[in-house]
């Protein structure tokens, strides 16, 4: 299978998650294909979906997980958006929590060795909006710890953002990707 260089990193980052979550293969399975079958799969043009990146974020003290109140969708979710094209998703995380939380000063939690690894693999619908037809979001999710000491901006894509308590998570969704990756980032901390 020959998968274009702008897409190697991604094919690659997706290998190093399948051999952490191996009982994952068939949604690893699914982002492999797409990938190689969409040679512009990192686009927003990319008309039956495109990649996109996200950040579950914990606070330096690993007791509350960072969630936004999503102004599209109504709903509070973790950060992230559009890769836009970056090759390097973990890029587009980074720069999607920045963005959406007006904080600056993260890492990436180095969970499964040294090469950043994604928390957590998700493909989900995105209702049809205004001129937009519905679509699919093939969501790569990586670990962020947010360095204390910094405030939060709400961005112009959210209405509210909270820092969450562990034991208070199901108080604000019930979105099972969302609580999937809280136990996933509770396992790593633990």
């Amino acid at each position: 299978m020959l998968v274009c260089m702008h897409r190697r990193a991604l094919r690659t980052m997706l290998e190093r998650y399948q051999a952490v979550w191996p009982g994952e293969q068939p949604v690893v399975a699914r982002f492999l294909a797409f990938i190689e079958g969409h040679d512009d799969c990192l686009l927003r043009s990319c008309a039956p979906g495109h990649i996109t990146a996200s950040a579950w974020v914990v606070d330096s003290a690993w007791s509350c997980s960072l969630l936004t109140h999503h102004k599209k969708l109504g709903k509070w979710l973790q950060l992230g958006g559009h890769v836009d094209g970056e090759s390097e998703v973990e890029r587009a995380c980074l720069r999607e929590a920045q963005e959406e939380s007006g904080m600056l000063d993260f890492v990436f939690v180095p969970w499964a060795g040294d090469a950043i690894t994604p928390l957590d693999l998700d493909v989900h619908m995105i209702p049809a909006r205004g001129g937009e037809a519905g679509h699919l979001h093939w969501d790569v999710r990586f670990l962020l710890q947010a360095a204390p000491g910094q405030a939060l901006v709400v961005s112009a894509e959210s209405n509210k953002l909270a820092w969450v308590p562990d034991d208070g998570l199901r108080e604000f969704t019930s979105e099972e990707s969302v609580l999937r990756m809280h136990r996933k980032a509770a396992g790593v901390c633990r």
